[in-house]
């Protein structure tokens, strides 16, 4: 927990997140959440990446720069490649029936 000292003669500090001024005690322990708040960011980090994965124009935590529309370029390409082989796959089975003068 920051805190700032106002009038270290005194033993009174401010507490920037509340704004209240109080007593600085030898009794009270206080601990530092600074490292606990970067990885509290790191984690967040990756949490808006594991979110932006959901989103095919979404840039991703690794991408390189101007590659956002990349998962939705790729999957425009393979649905169409899927639909051109199961079309000529349906067409080659009609046409097989056709010859066989099932229809």
């Amino acid at each position: 927990m920051s805190h700032i000292r106002v009038a270290p003669e005194l033993h009174l500090i401010l507490n920037p997140t509340t704004g209240i001024i109080a007593e600085e005690r030898d009794d009270v322990v206080e601990y530092s959440l600074d490292g606990v708040k970067t990885q509290l960011d790191e984690l967040d980090k990756i949490v808006t990446d594991m979110m932006n994965q959901l989103d095919p124009k979404a840039p991703l935590l690794n991408m390189f720069p101007g590659r956002e529309n990349a998962s939705y370029n790729a999957g425009i390409v393979t649905n169409a490649y899927y639909g051109a082989v199961i079309g000529f796959i349906v067409s080659f089975l009609l046409l097989i029936l056709l010859k066989l003068g099932g229809i």
